[in-house]
């Protein structure tokens, strides 16, 4: 199963991103945490990264390994962030990472090579699931970029280009 993630800050296009690979034919896997945000908002619950960081991130590493046990095609699939993220977010939160999401980590892993989003402060807005300043969003992606090469991914950073050229840029990149 040919899996690969697109992670990064956040704003930095990911979204966006996976919208423009979808539109060109590919299986792609939506950001959990905007998910998990909107239905806890939702139902006037407490369990929000800024309210309660080690609850929500038990939340998402139950719905991305879900997300991840699903795929059962040949073909690739985007993932709008990975199971690697949980871990730069709880550490960029000074939360000790539980040794159940270092073993889902190593038992459930994606292609090799991720895709990673620069920060990019012209694209950059808030909105009702990102609070973050574009400082954070900054810090975060440092800690992503940690997160994944500590257990063993290789990261391709994309280019700054429309999210039609990044999906063009992907491609090509799979293909070779």
């Amino acid at each position: 199963m040919p899996s690969f993630i697109i992670t990064g800050g956040p704003g930095s296009g990911k979204s966006t991103l996976l919208n423009a690979l979808e539109a060109s034919g590919f299986q792609t896997i939506p950001e959990v945490s905007r998910e998990l945000i909107r239905a806890e908002v939702g139902a006037g619950g407490m369990c929000l990264p800024w309210i309660d960081l080690p609850c929500f991130a038990r939340k998402c590493l139950e719905k991305m390994q879900a997300d991840f046990l699903a795929i059962s095609t040949t073909e690739p699939v985007f993932f709008d962030r990975g199971l690697p993220d949980i871990i730069a977010y709880l550490n960029v939160g000074k939360i000790t990472v539980d040794p159940t999401l270092l073993e889902v980590c190593s038992t459930h892993r994606y292609n090799t090579n991720v895709f990673i989003a620069p920060p990019w402060e012209e694209i950059y807005v808030n909105d009702d699931e990102r609070w973050q300043t574009f400082a954070e969003a900054c810090t975060l992606y440092k800690a992503i970029k940690v997160a994944y090469t500590t257990l063993g991914y290789r990261l391709t950073e994309l280019p700054k280009v429309s999210a039609a050229e990044r999906a063009d840029f992907i491609i090509k990149q799979i293909a070779g």
